[in-house]
């Protein structure tokens, strides 16, 4: 069951610098139905990673463009996003464009920042971690063959309108792929 909760807060302090910014931030709570965990996800808009703990980035998936079509990925019997995992030392770009690398055999040619998901487990939430949402370009360096990591099966390009016959994210998922559309057509 997932459950949006929306409010606005003023944001006073970011990067460093004093700025006065109206941020509207989705609120997600979720159950992970295989283990039973519960988190609760704070996703807010932006349009820099500059100031962000990259030590607190676990993930970084994108929305990618190759022409005017988004590329999804099938992990088990699901349809998602490429991307995955920070390896220690990685940077933002690295992760991203290694992990769009390993699940789809493109090649990141630009990148935007889209958003930022805060990630809080119940019981631990003195520990959040951030999940980073990008767009970016890319293109193929040839046909998919296989994830190193085993965990993608296929990938395929969809209009991303259709976005939802494969995965929906609610109210963040419907954010995420607007602003991706925006950035990709700018």
């Amino acid at each position: 069951m997932v459950l949006t909760l929306r409010f606005f807060h003023f944001v006073e302090q970011l990067s460093g610098l004093c700025h006065h910014y109206l941020v509207k931030t989705l609120i997600n709570i979720w159950t992970n139905p295989e283990t039973g965990t519960k988190f609760r996800f704070e996703y807010n808009h932006t349009d820099s990673f500059e100031g962000l703990d990259v030590n607190k980035v676990r993930q970084v998936y994108g929305v990618c463009f190759y022409k005017n079509q988004i590329v999804i990925v099938k992990i088990k019997s699901m349809w998602i996003l490429p991307g995955g995992r920070r390896e220690e030392g990685e940077s933002i770009e690295e992760v991203l464009k290694r992990e769009i690398m390993e699940e789809t055999n493109m090649e990141v040619l630009e990148w935007k920042p889209i958003g930022v998901q805060t990630v809080f487990e119940f019981g631990n939430e003195e520990e959040p971690y951030y999940q980073l949402r990008v767009m970016c370009r890319v293109r193929p360096f040839g046909p998919f063959v296989s994830d190193p990591d085993g965990g993608v099966i296929a990938n395929k390009l969809i209009d991303p309108k259709d976005y939802k016959q494969y995965f929906d994210w609610g109210e963040i998922g419907e954010e995420i792929i607007k602003k991706a559309i925006l950035l990709s057509s700018s």
